[in-house]
């Protein structure tokens, strides 16, 4: 019975309704092409929320990442137009999220800051490099093999090659979180970090590693974004944030720490996809589906915790009733 209350069980349930109702609205939904569109579509966001669900899981957030991703773009456009070549200005952008992170984490762990103010302040700070870097104009005339990359298939399948990165990242990042000790130090951060503390869990250096890899990411999506539009520019992956904490909270990570899975935020992500190429396909304005991004925003923070008060008064119930019973009988006992 529990499985049938799982958020994720929940999650897949949707899924398969919205496959079905895709199906049946649209002769394309099932082609290879569309799947490779559906896919492509949300890619990014769904890279960077995985590590983003890691740092919500241990208490904290990250709302910086879509400029780190701009500003990942910006610099690579402009390292190529210096005359730098792609193989080496990919490296150099990843290094540049680590070290984005990194400002993030000390500001945070350093200085104990809210991690929501300060990645509020980088969020502009990062988009105002990006700017800086590039300036309004736009580079292009990439390498063939790095945006095939982008927007390219593995021979013989509709499968994006942006999607294996995202399934390797899935598969490492649910090991780590799931199978080993510091998944279960996260969880402890997220439940409580004085006691975490306490417990001997590394609580400034555990957050920092958590931004430096989130910045990362971060600067990997803006990667595959240049690719995938065969173009540099520094306004790139604006509104990107919105989503990717869309995904992190509607796969059943708690906003406030200590619950969450990577498997329910891989779904969430099918979810967003699906849900968006079915609106899509028939023809519902851009409008109609920014609100509904924003419905399951509001959907993934309420019912997920409206459940867990609701199970905890149950789990509490009989422990009432036992206590007013005895108190009951004590009370009679003294009377008579």
């Amino acid at each position: 019975m529990r499985s049938l209350v799982r958020w994720e069980t929940l999650l897949f349930v949707v899924l398969l309704g919205l496959v079905v109702l895709g199906t049946v609205t649209s002769p394309v939904f099932l082609s290879g092409r569309n799947f490779t569109n559906l896919t492509a579509a949300v890619i990014e966001v769904s890279i960077m929320a995985l590590p983003m669900a890691l740092i919500v899981i241990a208490g904290e957030i990250d709302l910086s990442v879509e400029s780190m991703a701009g500003l990942s773009c910006a610099v690579v456009g402009w390292l190529f137009m210096n005359g730098v070549p792609v193989e080496v200005a990919i490296p150099l952008a990843l290094v540049l999220g680590a070290a984005g992170g990194l400002l993030n984490g000390v500001l945070v762990t350093g200085f104990g800051l809210p991690s929501l103010v300060v990645t509020l302040g980088t969020l502009a700070l990062y988009r105002g490099l990006a700017l800086v870097v590039l300036g309004s104009e736009g580079v292009s005339g990439f390498p063939d093999w790095f945006t095939s990359f982008g927007f390219g298939t593995v021979p013989g399948t509709p499968i994006p090659w942006p999607l294996l990165i995202f399934g390797a990242l899935a598969l490492v990042l649910g090991v780590v979180l799931h199978a080993m000790w510091p998944g279960r130090q996260l969880y402890a951060l997220g439940k409580n970090a004085s006691a975490a503390r306490y417990s001997g869990v590394r609580v400034a250096r555990t957050k920092l590693l958590l931004f430096v890899l989130n910045g990362m990411i971060a600067a990997l999506a803006g990667v595959i974004l240049t690719a995938r539009f065969a173009s540099s520019r520094a306004d790139i992956g604006q509104g990107l944030t919105l989503t990717v904490v869309t995904i992190v909270l509607l796969g059943g990570v708690n906003i406030f720490g200590g619950r969450g899975t990577i498997p329910g935020v891989v779904l969430a992500a099918a979810v967003l996809a699906v849900l968006g190429n079915v609106l899509r396909l028939t023809n519902v304005s851009a409008e109609i589906q920014s609100i509904a991004v924003g419905v399951l925003l509001v959907v993934s923070v309420v019912i997920p915790n409206f459940a867990h008060q609701i199970g905890t008064s149950l789990r509490r119930g009989p422990k009432v009733g036992r206590g007013s019973a005895a108190a009951a009988g004590a009370g009679g006992a003294g009377s008579s």
